[in-house]
Formats: C-alpha cells, structure tokens, sequence
C-alpha cells in the first residue's frame, strides 16, 4: 500500500501558520514512508473563495520547502460536486440517510436546550427531498465508533451520543462532513493528520467511510496552536499569516524548524537542527496531546540565531530584497543610485549580529545611503 496525505486548505484568507504546520507534518510523514503528498484545494465556499488566496498557499508551500512539482494537485473540490452527490444519493438510496425538515428553532423548542444536537424527530417520517429539507446521516443507535489515531492511541465514541447529523444541504449540495470524505476516498487518502479541533468530526466522517464501503484511513490529530493567553491562534486577534513573517524578514530556514517544534522535538537538547535531522527523526505517536504555544519572542530569536549562522554571501542575499524593495517589501528610504554594495559589505558583518529579522537591516544601514 501506498501511503497518501493530503493537505486541504481553503482559499478564503492568507496562510495560516497553523496551516503550514499542518501541511509540514503530512509532508514529513510521506517522505518517510515513500508515499505521496496530496494538494486539495477546498474552494466550495464561493462567496469567500478569491484566486489570489489560492496563489498564496501555493506561493507560501514553495517558500516553506513544499515546491510546486512535487506533490500530486493541487485538485480543487468543487470539481468533484457530482461525486459528493452521488455519494449522498447512494446512502438515501440504502436507508442510511433520510430527509429531515427542521429547523434549529423547532429542535430547540421540542428539547428547551440549545446545547443538545438534533433529537431524531424525522428519522422515521420518511420525508423526500423537498424546500427546506437537509439530508441528515442515520447514525447507529448502538455500539461504538474507535478512531485508530496515531497521536493519541484508540480514542472511543458511543454511537448513541452522536446526532443525527447533515450531509447535504436542501439544495442537494454536500456539507463538509460528506465532501471531505468523499474527496478522501476518490483520492485514495490512506492518513489524515490534522488538527485536533477536527476530532470531534472524525468518528462521524469514520462512520460515512464505512457506510460507503470503505476502509477508513489512519487518523493523526495534532494539538492546536495557542498564543500566550493560551487561547487558540486566531486571524482575528493574533499574528498568524505565514506571509507577514516572510515579508517581514523571518528565513523560511527558521520557520519550518520552528513550526515543527510546537509540539515536538529532536533528540538531545537541541532545538536548532539541521533540517535532514528533522525529517528524519519526527514521528508523529512522540508530538505532545498539550496545546502547542507559538512564542513569537522564541521565534524571533530562533530566526535571530538562524541568520547569524549563514556566511557573508548568504547573509548578502537573503537582505537584498529589503535593500532594493520588492512587489510586497517597501523600498527603502534611500535613492538606489546611492546604494554601494562594497560599502555594505563591509558593515554587514556587523549588521548580522544585532538584528533579529532581515527587515530591521534598513535601520542599521541607512545612514550610509542616504
């Protein structure tokens, strides 16, 4: 057997670290199996979907190490809306799901709770598809659904404490539940590490691979990324675009590294290691179960000490877009025709030791140009 990951963002926003940490560890574990990595772009979402999100993931993969050319895709999900209709017909078809009309206001009027998941009021009106009606999944009323996951062993759910949930919306189009399945099978996807926020979904997706036939991949759920108030890293509030670090000077050298420490480390007391070392001693039943803290002062000085490790002519290239000025870096404050690079050169040296992302290096150097 093949080993094949995958990696599935969406394109609604700018690359999440979390992301990258992500696609970083499903790539790791195919080059250590001889398997495959899988690009899915799950682009479904039209209203928040736009072409340069797309590009992004593309352009932040490249710039982590995960290069255009060596991984299968990317596919785009909405490509495969008609297998993931196929797929919720099929279990109508055979008794495993049955239409249901309604509302959350009228489960919540029948249950007085609006914390309890949906009470099973249609599951035997056998109601057809119709305005208003959701494709809801009959889950067993008894036994129990084990999830084989490679982080945290042999997680169990009782099947009677999970609802009756949603597959397909009224207008027959599949909800994520179904259509990452759906996707996943089609692919051929034989693990899925992720996020452990997706956890609470997967004895659910597990119970669709069955019901469809067949066998469930091997599952990996990672912590969660949290901030210093140890609240999961959020777009909203917190630093977490993989792109603001690249253009504010952080190496992709010292990002990766770092993104696979949170939650994991090499052997020794070593975190600063070369990046064969990392590819080749991660493996996934050692990354803590605790919430990873992304510690943005430790990522500075990581990224500090990555820079004062390159040579002369290293250290030269990796400043020269922020001493020219790129289609995302600001051009610096002095004219070009005054910039010398004999008379840089010979600052540098110094330059390398003081500063902790390549971006500070205008300020260091200016006063000679201008």
């Amino acid at each position: 057997m093949t080993v094949r990951v995958r990696f599935a963002p969406s394109p609604t926003g700018m690359f999440h670290v979390g992301g990258a940490r992500s696609a970083l560890q499903n790539w790791i574990f195919a080059q250590q199996n001889g398997g495959v990595f899988v690009l899915r772009i799950e682009d479904t979402d039209a209203a928040r979907n736009r072409p340069e999100w797309t590009e992004g993931i593309l352009s932040a993969l490249d710039w982590i190490g995960i290069e255009r050319g060596s991984y299968e895709g990317p596919y785009f999900q909405s490509t495969y809306a008609g297998e993931h209709t196929a797929a919720a017909t099929r279990l109508y078809g055979e008794g495993r799901a049955y239409y249901c009309g309604c509302t959350r206001d009228e489960v919540i009027a029948r249950t007085g709770n609006t914390h309890t998941g949906y009470d099973g009021f249609c599951r035997d009106r056998a109601l057809g598809p119709g305005e208003g009606r959701a494709l809801r999944f009959r889950t067993p009323d008894e036994g129990e659904t084990v999830v084989v996951d490679m982080v945290r062993g042999e997680p169990t759910f009782e099947n009677k404490l999970l609802e009756d949930f949603v597959i397909a919306r009224s207008d027959g189009s599949a909800v994520f539940l179904l259509a990452n399945v759906v996707d996943d099978m089609t692919m051929g996807i034989t693990h899925v590490i992720r996020a452990e926020e997706h956890l609470p979904n997967t004895p659910k997706q597990q119970l669709l691979w069955e019901a469809l036939g067949v066998k469930p991949p091997v599952w990996g759920h990672v912590p969660v990324i949290v901030n210093e108030k140890r609240q999961k890293l959020s777009k909203r509030r917190d630093k977490v675009a993989l792109e603001s670090y690249r253009d504010e000077g952080y190496l992709a050298a010292a990002m990766r590294n770092y993104l696979m420490l949170l939650g994991w480390a090499p052997s020794g007391d070593r975190e600063i290691v070369p990046w064969s070392v990392v590819e080749e001693e991660f493996k996934l039943p050692e990354v803590s179960h605790s919430p990873a803290f992304f510690d943005v002062k430790k990522l500075r000085a990581f990224n500090g000490d990555y820079i004062r490790a390159l040579d002369s002519e290293e250290f030269a290239a990796v400043c020269a877009p922020w001493l020219g000025g790129t289609d995302t870096i600001p051009a610096p404050p002095w004219e070009p025709a005054a910039f010398d690079s004999g008379v840089f050169a010979a600052v540098a040296p110094l330059a390398q030791t003081r500063i902790a992302v390549l971006s500070e290096i205008v300020d260091y150097v200016d006063f000679l140009f201008l």
